[in-house]
């Protein structure tokens, strides 16, 4: 079909898949907005993401279709939005969509009145109707003659929903009544958050809830460092149990490295195929600390395989990565990553059956009738079972995965999602540096830096000061939303620890001031999601809630108190206390909807541990101190003391190198063996 719509000019992966759709669709804009209020029009916005299957499948039968595209055409003003673009839409329609219907997904299809307030919507809808639910066709017909007929009423729902929206966006502080720290960070609240988690736990599978399953690794988090501090074996025996089954599951692509999203399933077998860049990352995070409670290289594999498939099919030359993989190719999800047997026998001949044997592929197929490679035992394990050592056997396994890799680089590639997204790098920036750290992997710290310049040179405005929040082709654009900004704070304070480039701190307080400025709310206590010179939007939301990503607020607690300890600046630390006892109940009681807020409480109720290194071996000694496993501390390391630096100043440095531990600036002595500056920092728990 040669038609195509305004979509035809937007840089968004998912917009142009629409741009040939016989709908006359628009992105959001004034131009919209306008049309619909001139024309007095209902508007139609249907919001998704180029990795999403159900969308496509709903593109498909529905929007390719003439008679339905005609039917849109003529009833409503319809606009295309892609979440990832502009997630804040995303957000209010979905909190629209959950508050009407109380269900949600992509893709979201939500019916406007002409000024723009939703007041009906749905996700997926049938071309037919089945299974008590209503046909896609159908359905525009019965909006259209409510919208002619019943205007006031739907006017009123309108206006009610909006109302409710602000209303339920609005937290208030608990100023009133002040609770003493020790009552608010006290053993008790963190066994409780414990003791809630492991009530969510699948100790046989691993995770937590029941299919679909997500990783959930502010959990698994939790969990290591609940262990780290007060040694409870189960927090510890979950977290890797949970780990172990991920990594070995079909969650993860056991040829080319990287995660799925989620798994369809309990024991991690079938993934939803989609990889995006944010869940890699905060795997990579989670692998890290993992491995430097533990030690097992199993997770320094996984880690170096999946840094390698982000370099591999995620980077862009100029040092930034993309946002996702799709999850089908040729019109069939996952079918880029399945396997028969009788391909896998061709391709490894002779070593066939050992590889099925490791990786479950049977003649039928262990999901509809192919299969998704997994591991269910080990490597050692493995080796036992087919009478090999264990280097012997990953000498077999190296080789066998080489042939298949090459096999599957001839197939149909899933699309790429191509645009650069500035939270989603500045999340893998700091998987960067953090796995940098842990494995003593120098060039993983030099891509994180490169990838750092990439960031602050594309997506900065220069004629404003202000930040943007998606680039592509050279091109960035639209206002950064607040997990941007809070993202990009964190891992410029990451980056700096390996490095010690106080460029990368100045650069964090900047933003710190930037993101007060523009998102800090009245009470100068939680931030908007939106900054306050963007006006096109009905309700400006405050997310608390760490869902698939962290929520701005949560990591923004944990960069003012961080900021506030490298600066000695009381007002930041005071205020990340504040937002802290505003969300202490819902954390306390809901952990794994609040997991960087469980792991913040655990860091306070143990403290924060203030780290400097100073003298001519300053950067030496201080990498062996970071690969050490200490999640809660603030780290400085430099060859001479800087002014300006609270934790620096007052310090004389000789010809030898001394470290400094301290609490609330009150320190030790200065010590020059690293083995008892770390063993004081394990033992002042």
């Amino acid at each position: 079909m040669n038609h195509s719509n305004r979509l035809i000019n937007e840089t968004s992966p998912y917009l142009l898949q629409h741009a040939h759709n016989p709908v006359d669709w628009y992105a959001w804009g004034d131009e919209a907005l306008q049309r619909a209020k001139q024309e007095d029009r209902p508007m139609l916005v249907s919001i998704g993401y180029a990795a999403c299957h159900w969308c496509h499948v709903m593109e498909r039968e529905s929007f390719e279709d003439l008679q339905t595209a005609a039917l849109m055409n003529q009833y409503f003003v319809c606009i295309k939005i892609d979440r990832e673009e502009r997630p804040d839409l995303d957000h209010f329609f979905m909190d629209a969509l959950q508050a009407t219907s109380g269900n949600g997904g992509w893709p979201l299809n939500m019916f406007l009145t002409s000024d723009g307030k939703p007041f009906y919507g749905g996700t997926y809808f049938p071309p037919q109707s089945m299974h008590n639910r209503i046909s896609w066709k159908e359905l525009l017909v019965q909006i259209h003659g409510a919208y002619q007929n019943r205007r006031a009423d739907i006017e009123e729902q309108a206006n009610n929903l909006i109302e409710h929206l602000q209303k339920s966006n609005q937290l208030k502080s608990n100023k009133g009544f002040q609770v003493t720290q020790e009552e608010m960070f006290a053993p008790q609240q963190i066994q409780k958050i414990f003791n809630n988690i492991m009530g969510a736990a699948d100790q046989v599978e691993g995770g937590f809830g029941n299919a679909p399953k997500f990783p959930q690794t502010y959990t698994i988090q939790y969990l290591l460092r609940y262990h780290h501090f007060t040694g409870n074996k189960e927090a510890l025996d979950q977290a890797i149990l949970s780990l172990k089954k991920m990594m070995r599951g079909g969650i993860y692509d056991q040829l080319g490295g990287g995660f799925c999203r989620y798994s369809t399933d309990a024991q991690w077998l079938a993934p939803h195929f989609e990889k995006m860049t944010y869940d890699n990352a905060l795997l990579l995070l989670v692998l890290a600390e993992a491995f430097q409670l533990t030690g097992d290289p199993e997770y320094k594999r996984v880690a170096v395989e999946t840094i390698g498939f982000m370099q591999r099919e995620l980077q862009d030359a100029n040092g930034g990565f993309y946002a996702a993989l799709d999850a089908d190719s040729e019109g069939e999800e996952g079918k880029f990553y399945t396997w028969i047997k009788k391909e896998f026998e061709q391709i490894l001949g002779e070593d066939a059956v050992a590889m099925a044997a490791l990786y479950d592929v049977t003649e039928h197929g262990n999901w509809e009738e192919v299969n998704i490679l997994r591991m269910q035992k080990s490597i050692q394990e493995w080796a036992e079972d087919i009478r090999l050592t264990e280097e012997a056997a990953k000498v077999l396994l190296a080789g066998a995965k080489t042939k298949l890799m090459d096999c599957r680089s001839k197939r149909v590639r899933p699309a790429t999602d191509d645009k650069i997204i500035l939270g989603w790098n500045a999340l893998f920036n700091q998987a960067l540096s953090k796995a940098g750290k842990a494995f003593g992997e120098e060039e993983w710290i030099a891509l994180a830096a490169q990838n750092m310049a990439f960031l602050l040179s594309s997506f900065e405005d220069k004629s404003n000061g202000q930040l943007l929040h998606t680039h592509k082709a050279g091109v960035s654009k639209y206002p950064a939303f607040l997990d941007d900004v809070a993202y990009l704070i964190q891992a410029l304070l990451y980056l700096y620890e390996p490095t010690g480039s106080l460029e990368y701190l100045e650069k964090a307080r900047v933003l710190m001031q930037y993101a007060i400025e523009n998102f800090g709310d009245e009470e100068q206590l939680f931030f908007y999601y939106t900054p306050s010179f963007q006006t096109d939007i009905l309700v400006r939301k405050k997310d608390l809630y760490d869902g698939a990503i962290p929520s701005g607020n949560s990591i923004m607690a944990w960069n003012l108190h961080r900021l506030g300890l490298l600066f000695n600046q009381q007002e930041w630390r005071k205020r990340a206390e504040m937002m802290m006892e505003t969300v202490k109940d819902a954390a306390v009681k809901y952990p794994t909807s609040y997991g960087i807020w469980a792991n913040l409480f655990l860091e306070y109720t143990q403290g924060t541990h203030e780290i400097l290194v100073l003298g001519p071996q300053a950067m030496q000694m201080g990498t062996a101190l970071l690969s050490a496993y200490v999640p809660n501390k603030v780290f400085m390391a430099s060859p001479a003391p800087t002014s300006g630096y609270p934790l620096m100043e007052g310090r004389v440095t000789g010809i030898d190198t001394r470290i400094f531990i301290c609490r609330n600036y009150a320190c030790s002595l200065p010590m020059a063996s690293l083995e008892e500056a770390i063993a004081l920092v394990l033992t002042k728990r």
